[in-house]
């Protein structure tokens, strides 16, 4: 680079940065809270008991808050395992200093078996040729190297089928570096009353696969079904060791059955923005591409940062609302990419820069991804996965004082 072009880049970093060296950003942002996180953690572990280890799924980074800022809150409270989608989610979490046993839950791919074993982290398998690239990973490290096997009860996506489960536990004694450490499978839909008798079904079937890994002289030290839906709702299926997920997010209301008893799951995700523009259209104007809203009366528009690009679904177009200075207003008009218009007329004193919460609470009033989520037509899981990463997370903790620890 020349000294010119440096000159001028400097110029521009410094353009960038505000009045402490902290860069400046779009205000929109995703606070992520670390104590709502901690006590939904706590509350699963209270309703398992101490003898049911806890791995929390950090898979999909942490169901879009952040998996390593997640991740660090929950090994300081306890968590025993981790578990993620991806080899390349765990070293991830590795680099971000997580000591604790991380599961690879779609196992790994064509040649990761080495960078696994040097990271430990542990697989799940459900083809002989990964247990094969396995064990010889594990041979060359001159390491035995812990796998978990999955079986398909009835889910019908990764796992060994459960009629063919004898046979391949006869089939992995003779990789000598590998130990089944873990038995697991997953259930379709512990969720819904009407389908208990699948999930029991379900849950006969990997008893006897278990037996059948028993029989092949497999002594695994965990023994896994439970998912947050049949955590709570199916405790005869919690094994040794449970995997909640969305729980923990403070995503339940379209993830457990209503219950009188369940714990109060606290958000994790609060999505706000700030106003960038008001104005008055009068009656009879349209807004938006395809002019979808048409004005029944002078309507004061705000115009705010975010649209489906950072996830705000562009199916809440005309039927989402937000919170503005302690009051709902609805979004008018198709989301675009990168804004969005609400309909703040009966907001009072709102004003240029004011806060907008789109998803989660704001004092008293809150718009949870459950409901988001209904709108769309989708489940809570993809609206939180759906925030985008060009949505800075800030991670708050009790004596922030309302202000993130830090982003990502």
């Amino acid at each position: 680079m020349s000294e010119q072009d440096q000159t001028q880049q400097t110029e521009v970093d410094n353009d960038a940065q505000g009045d402490a060296g902290t860069r400046v950003a779009r205000p929109t942002w995703a606070e992520i809270d670390l104590d709502a996180l901690a006590a939904n953690f706590h509350a699963v572990r209270r309703r398992v008991g101490s003898e049911v280890k806890v791995m929390a799924v950090v898979k999909a980074d942490a169901y879009g808050h952040g998996a390593a800022g997640c991740a660090r809150r929950l090994a300081a409270e306890g968590a025993d395992w981790f578990g993620v989608a991806l080899p390349e989610e765990g070293f991830e979490l590795r680099a971000a200093g997580i000591k604790q046993p991380i599961l690879c839950l779609e196992g790994f791919w064509e040649g990761q078996a080495g960078a696994l074993v040097k990271q430990q982290l542990t697989p799940v398998v459900y083809r002989l040729d990964m247990a094969e690239a396995f064990d010889a990973a594990a041979r060359a490290a001159g390491v035995v190297a812990d796998v978990h096997v999955k079986i398909d009860t009835g889910m019908g996506r990764l796992g060994v089928r459960h009629e063919a489960a004898a046979e391949f536990a006869r089939a992995l004694k003779r990789f000598t570096r590998l130990r089944v450490d873990g038995l697991m499978t997953h259930f379709a839909s512990a969720d819904e009353a009407a389908r208990d008798a699948f999930t029991e079904e379900q849950a006969a079937r990997f008893r006897a696969a278990r037996e059948a890994f028993h029989a092949a002289g497999h002594a695994p030290t965990f023994v896994d079904m439970a998912n947050s839906a049949a955590t709570f709702a199916h405790p005869s299926t919690r094994g040794n060791m449970v995997r909640p997920g969305g729980v923990l997010y403070g995503l339940w209301r379209d993830v457990l059955r209503p219950e009188d008893n369940l714990p109060e799951f606290r958000p994790v995700m609060n999505v706000r923005s700030r106003i960038i523009l008001l104005k008055w259209i009068g009656a009879g104007e349209t807004l938006g591409y395809g002019c979808t809203f048409t004005a029944t009366r002078p309507t004061l528009v705000a115009t705010i940062p975010i649209g489906y690009h950072d996830g705000y679904a562009r199916a809440l177009s005309n039927r989402g609302r937000v919170v503005v200075r302690g009051r709902f207003a609805p979004v008018v008009g198709r989301i675009s990419m990168d804004l969005t218009l609400l309909d703040v007329t009966d907001v009072p004193g709102v004003e240029h820069g004011d806060q907008v919460t789109l998803v989660g609470a704001d004092g008293e009033l809150s718009v949870p991804a459950e409901d988001l989520a209904r709108i769309a037509g989708t489940i809570s899981y993809e609206i939180t996965c759906g925030i985008s990463a060009r949505v800075p997370r800030r991670f708050i903790e009790e004596g922030e004082g309302g202000k993130g620890k830090g982003e990502r």
